[in-house]
């Protein structure tokens, strides 16, 4: 009995010792060059036919790209992430895509899960309720945030229940052997300090994203005209 329980506490010291690694590699990039990953991300990925279906994308509120996701897991998983969210603007979130607020993707899942990768994540927010979540405190992810999840190429079922219901979808684009790829249990949330190195001054993220009356940075302008370009119309 001994030696399960001392394997599984020496997984968990690597597990640690990897994310706090990550942690320590990701505060010394630049929140510009995030931002401008997050652009350069999603375009790569709708650019990509039969990716993420135009139906889904032209329904959601809100859209968060979370560039080179870093995951280490073996039975118990953690991850790391820092991105950008972008909602279309106005009432009912039927006007052009608005500036972006950083965010933060961190957690860990329980589960079959083998090895070791980097993985860009296209979440799309299906409603207010979720994008005031995200925008207003730290969110959970559920098993419906895994409902459309998996590889870029595969085609996501718009028709399904579970789809039709879920807050948040995920998409995600692997670099490296991983099985068991989920944000199920990670937790997503505004990263105030990133947004104050971007804007210059203390902004709410809900402020930031659906007021209007925030220019969009120079870093984001990728993001953004993907965005108007390629979903200009809200379809409820």
């Amino acid at each position: 009995m001994k030696k399960p329980i001392t394997y599984l506490t020496s997984m968990l010291i690597v597990l640690t010792i990897f994310l706090c690694s990550a942690f320590a590699a990701d505060r010394e990039e630049k929140d510009e060059d995030r931002l401008q990953n997050s652009g350069t991300v999603l375009k790569e990925i709708l650019d990509v036919p039969d990716d993420i279906p135009q139906d889904l994308l032209d329904k959601a509120d809100c859209v968060v790209v979370f560039p080179s996701v870093l995951k280490a897991a073996f039975i118990v998983g953690g991850s790391y992430g820092r991105g950008a969210m972008s909602c279309r603007r106005g009432e009912d979130f039927r006007g052009p895509w608005g500036a972006p607020s950083m965010m933060a993707l961190e957690g860990g899942s329980f589960g079959f899960q083998i090895g070791g990768e980097a993985t860009d994540f296209v979440l799309l927010v299906m409603n207010e309720r979720g994008a005031s979540g995200i925008l207003t405190s730290k969110v959970k992810l559920g098993a419906d945030a895994s409902a459309a999840a998996g590889p870029v190429g595969r085609t996501a079922s718009a028709e399904t229940d579970a789809t039709l219901r879920a807050d948040i979808l995920s998409y995600s684009r692997a670099r490296g052997a991983f099985v068991g790829v989920s944000l199920e249990g990670s937790t997503i949330r505004p990263d105030n300090g990133a947004n104050r190195k971007i804007y210059g001054r203390e902004v709410p993220a809900r402020r930031i994203v659906l007021s209007g009356k925030i220019a969009v940075p120079p870093a984001a302008r990728t993001m953004i005209s993907t965005l108007d370009s390629r979903t200009p119309r809200h379809r409820p």
